[in-house]
């Protein structure tokens, strides 16, 4: 049986990649170099500071500068961490419904305490999360299997009852591993060069509301509808969408 579903936070619950963006610009501007566009950084928003210090100042830069212009990245960041920062649509709906259901919902980012302690109170959730779990809450993140075991002693859940759902490769990794049920956010940052089919998620979704017709409320938790490559979901009467591939449930 179901009984939580936890969520990464960064281009899975939130949409952080502007605010993301605009830290690396003011580092680049600061080391007299070329800002990133949008286009660019929006795919490596999952990647952490490090990815993204990588973007700018190329992937070949040697460790000790890596570390000293993520320190200046994360720096800059602070300052403006919730400027543009916002929920992706339909994130609220979906948690409303998994309280209607008496589901617990939660957070499990690789965001350090420092900026996931005052971002998650400031977005507009329709209720609060019954955890939060940052980067280095327990010492260690994803795709260590420690937050999310962290998480679910939290709740008081055991992980094969908990639904993850991420953008990224560690998230499906981490979940995996604890034996959580996984689910891909397609809408999350996910940039040409990633191959989430090889990633191992027992699903993936384009919207947060189709997070809600994967897995039974009820004993097993098996997934609905017959299991392919990408499983299909169903909509209202029954109706399935098909959009590049991917099997997909009207909303």
């Amino acid at each position: 049986m179901i009984k939580a579903v936890l969520f990464d936070l960064d281009g899975t619950l939130a949409d952080t990649a502007r605010d993301l963006g605009a830290a690396l610009n003011r580092l680049l501007a600061e080391e007299g170099l070329p800002p990133q566009p949008y286009e660019a950084i929006r795919p490596l928003a999952s990647h952490g500071a490090r990815g993204l210090v990588r973007l700018g100042f190329g992937k070949d830069i040697g460790a000790d500068r890596l570390e000293a212009l993520r320190l200046r990245f994360l720096d800059h960041y602070e300052a403006s961490f919730a400027d543009e920062t916002c929920l992706f649509e339909g994130v609220n709906t979906l948690i409303d419904a998994l309280d209607g259901r008496g589901l617990v919902w939660g957070i499990i980012t690789n965001k350090p305490m420092r900026f996931t302690d005052r971002l998650v109170p400031a977005l507009p959730f329709s209720s609060a999360p019954a955890v939060t779990v940052s980067g280095d809450t327990v010492g260690v993140a994803k795709p260590d299997p420690r937050p999310m075991l962290h998480a679910a002693q939290q709740i008081g859940i055991a992980p094969e009852h908990c639904i993850y759902v991420g953008d990224a490769e560690r998230d499906i990794m981490a979940g995996r591993r604890v034996g959580m049920k996984t689910v891909l956010a397609n809408w999350g940052y996910i940039s040409d060069e990633d191959r989430p089919d090889e990633w191992g998620a027992d699903a993936d979704i384009d919207y947060p509301c189709n997070c809600l017709t994967i897995y039974r409320h009820g004993p097993g938790g098996e997934p609905t509808g017959r299991r392919r490559r990408r499983p299909v979901f169903h909509g209202a009467g029954g109706k399935v969408l098909h959009r590049r591939g991917v099997v997909v449930a009207g909303l």
